[in-house]
């Protein structure tokens, strides 16, 4: 029997952590109510949590900073922002930190399950059964998600080590944006799309040093992965 996933909420309204938490268990999911920030952070750091939902706006400590925190010790955590706001810049900032999808209030808790089924689900599957993959002097090892060279290790998040694999899969060749959101993300939204940007940004730290390696950007289509072998 497949366990239920287990979902942090956070949220400072009692009636609607109350009313989330008691929908979500009706959707078979595991969940854990926390009415702050502080002790969010404390329920993430001793337990397993397979997503989690953060208000926006709290007293103590806000969801952006929440996220902030988890990211500093889980960087692939699924992360959903819940939020009375709808301003563009906040969708900006809450996905530069990394989360997966924003949810304006007031929603249905069946658009909301939704949205966390499609997270869960996602994960990109190379169309190779290979664990590792070789190129110049790199090696990724996508059960360990590390890039390697005789020298020196990296170690990559889920999503660096996702795109890299694509991008070295199909190196030399133009991959539009939507194929890889698609790819990677199942959803080519804009927002997803301003999280793709912001992992290019770093892989291209990753290559700096290496002249052979340029991740080149073609305006309004996609991008090459060019390698000078």
């Amino acid at each position: 029997m497949e366990l239920k996933k287990h979902i942090l909420l956070v949220e400072d309204d009692k009636s609607m952590g109350f009313l989330l938490k008691d929908s979500l268990e009706s959707y078979f999911y595991n969940v854990t109510h926390a009415p702050d920030g502080k002790s969010a952070l404390e329920a993430f750091k001793n337990n397993h949590f397979d997503l989690c939902l953060l208000d926006v706006m709290m007293p103590n400590m806000d969801g952006f900073t929440l996220a902030s925190e988890i990211r500093k010790t889980n960087v692939d955590v699924p992360i959903i922002f819940l939020t009375a706001k709808a301003m563009k810049e906040d969708r900006i900032k809450g996905f530069k930190l990394g989360a997966d999808d924003y949810v304006t209030k007031p929603f249905s808790v069946e658009e909301l399950v939704l949205r966390i089924k499609a997270i869960l689900k996602r994960g990109f599957v190379l169309e190779t059964t290979k664990k590792e993959i070789s190129f110049l002097d790199y090696k990724i090892d996508l059960n360990n998600l590390s890039l390697t060279t005789s020298t020196n290790t990296i170690q990559l998040t889920q999503k660096e080590a996702d795109i890299l694999a694509l991008f070295v899969t199909n190196k030399n060749a133009l991959l539009k944006r939507e194929y890889i959101l698609k790819t990677i993300w199942k959803d080519d939204s804009y927002f997803v799309g301003r999280s793709l940007d912001v992992f290019i940004s770093k892989l291209r730290k990753h290559f700096k040093q290496d002249l052979a390696i340029s991740i080149v950007n073609i305006h309004g289509t996609g991008y090459k992965f060019e390698v000078l072998e």
